[in-house]
């Protein structure tokens, strides 16, 4: 098993709206976009690659790429994640699981490269029953499940899914030999992005609690709590779109650089520090678990991905166990109390910056 440790979460946004899904609470669904063409990457991988090169990013990284629609869809994903892999990063995969040819052509690299990388499977229960997919989907987690990748299988709680549970619960146990893990839906329609769904939380609690998912006990009491702490994302973490190269500290936030454009200018460093600017952080169970905020308790990415199946195994191997029980905090070098109060100070002032220049129209 590799020492390797990760200096960096990157979460890897893929140009897709394309969906062969019509998941009812998805913003892609409610506006139609699933129906749109596949991307054209302006950006070839290799390019990509070199921009995220372990020398430019000060080390190993783990990037996470997800699409708005099906993140397999694009043809090109293959080599992008080939590339990714090669330049010496762990991969993650966020899919609804159906694509098969991608994970045949995927599954296909070398064994060294497939250690590091892992897939989350969204369990899209109503979409998989409504086209008839359940033997595809489970037939592509076994794929993994045999492979030298590791892989975790996740729903998002809707209120649909309520009178469905008992068979959820079956159908888990005789395909996966474990529960799958949960996740919660939020109202994108608001600015607040509350938790979608009419029960409490207390509520919430005992109706999901039969699956004892570390992710979902977790993220559910951290919703709609905003954040205040300082804040290392735009330094230990960032967001960065594959179709145009824009960079960002985290969602909400402005594009601080174009990654793809010159690859050898230096990544900037951007803390949002205290200045958060959303009314909770929706995805809490990753930047909180890798530790974006100093000596804030967190459970492992690793408690909230893997399961002990009925036969014995994990659905994380060994590389993934080491990774995901890391910590960005740990891992990395933390800024002294006077550049603290200077990112503090510079975010808040681009903060009011940005603010003047919508209000007043200046270009």
């Amino acid at each position: 098993m590799s020492d390797d440790k990760i200096v960096k979460f990157i979460d890897c946004y893929i140009p897709v709206t394309t969906c062969n899904f019509r998941c009812h609470y998805c913003y892609i669904t409610q506006n139609k976009k699933w129906a749109d063409k596949l991307p054209t990457f302006k950006y070839p991988p290799a390019l990509i690659a070199k921009a995220l090169s372990k020398k430019r990013l000060g080390g190993t990284c783990l990037l996470n790429l997800c699409g708005g629609g099906e993140t397999l869809l694009p043809p090109q994903m293959t080599e992008i994640t080939r590339c990714l892999l090669e330049a010496g990063h762990y991969v993650m995969i966020v899919t609804n699981g159906t694509v098969s040819k991608r994970f045949d052509e995927i599954l296909s690299l070398d064994s060294e490269l497939l250690k590091r990388l892992f897939f989350k499977f969204s369990f899209q229960y109503l979409e998989l029953k409504r086209t008839n997919l359940f033997d595809a989907f489970f037939s592509n987690v076994r794929k993994v499940k045999n492979s030298p990748a590791s892989f975790s299988v996740e729903m998002t709680t809707v209120d649909e899914l309520v009178p469905h549970i008992d068979d959820i619960k079956k159908i888990c146990m005789r395909e996966l030999g474990a529960l799958c893990h949960l996740s919660i839906a939020r109202d994108e329609s608001k600015p607040s992005m509350p938790r979608l769904s009419k029960y409490t939380e207390a509520q919430a609690r005992k109706i999901w609690g039969d699956f004892d998912s570390a992710m979902f006990k977790f993220k559910l009491p951290l919703f709609e709590k905003k954040r205040t702490e300082f804040c290392y994302a735009g330094r230990w973490s960032y967001l960065v779109d594959f179709g145009t190269g824009a960079l960002m500290p985290c969602y909400g936030c402005g594009v601080v650089q174009h990654i793809f454009d010159n690859i050898s200018e230096p990544i900037k460093s951007c803390p949002i520090g205290k200045h958060c600017p959303n009314a909770h952080c929706w995805n809490n169970h990753a930047f909180l678990s890798f530790g974006d905020i100093v000596g804030f308790y967190a459970p492992t990415f690793a408690e909230i991905r893997d399961r002990i199946c009925t036969d014995g195994s994990h659905w994380l191997k060994p590389e993934f166990q080491n990774i995901f029980n890391q910590r960005l905090d740990e891992n990395n070098e933390h800024l002294s109390e006077k550049d603290i109060l200077k990112y503090n100070r510079l975010y808040k002032r681009n903060i009011l910056f940005k603010h003047l220049k919508h209000l007043f129209g200046i270009k």
